[in-house]
């Protein structure tokens, strides 16, 4: 078995009976992500693995070290650079890796720490936030879902980009990325002014 079958086993093993905020099953979700990254010429399989396993350690019990074992330094550094602090954490853990401590985190202060984080990435991890952000726009298209959580995530999702975009639009690597930038924020377009077409329809 190839690293990046274990990986796509690893992840759904991990995600098993999982959805997504958006209400997808985690393998279909990680499938449309790493299907993305395939389509944008991504043939590095570190990258591609790390596609899989991106939300291993935010939403799964598996730790960095068990990570670290299993797929090595590269593919855990990708991962944990797209990670977001969970909700509590161990202001006694001393680790800069700690993912667990025991202080509480707001949404807010989760948001910004998890930006900065994105924002010092490498390439390779601002590339598969890309293609999770167009992943979840797809997902969000057709959920069904109150108006205010649907403007909350599609500002979410806006925010992120603006954060990767640059870098993507200079980078000389994955000259697709650049076209898939252009589809999210028509569609990022699209979809908001249906959100205020809605709200104008019921004020009248």
């Amino acid at each position: 078995m190839t690293p990046l079958e274990n990986a796509e086993l690893f992840a759904k093993s991990k995600h098993a009976g999982e959805l997504n905020e958006s209400g997808v099953s985690y393998s279909n979700h990680l499938e449309n992500v790493v299907s993305r990254l395939k389509s944008l010429g991504v043939v590095d399989e570190e990258v591609l693995c790390a596609g899989w396993l991106k939300d291993i350690l935010e939403h799964t019990d598996t730790s960095f070290d068990e990570l670290f074992e299993k797929c090595g330094r590269r593919i855990s550094t990708l991962i944990l650079s797209l990670t977001k602090t969970k909700l509590v954490i161990d202001t006694s853990d001393e680790s800069t890796l700690s993912l667990t401590k025991k202080r509480t985190v707001s949404k807010k202060q989760r948001q910004k720490e998890y930006g900065v984080k994105i924002s010092e990435g490498e390439l390779d991890a601002k590339l598969i936030k890309l293609c999770e952000i167009s992943a979840n726009l797809g997902d969000l298209k057709n959920q069904i879902i109150s108006k205010t959580k649907k403007r909350r995530t599609l500002k979410e999702l806006r925010f992120y980009l603006t954060i990767i975009e640059k870098d993507l639009i200079t980078n000389t690597k994955y000259p697709k990325a650049t076209i898939l930038l252009d589809t999210i924020n028509q569609n990022l377009k699209i979809q908001t002014q249906n959100m205020n077409k809605i709200k104008k329809n019921k004020s009248i």
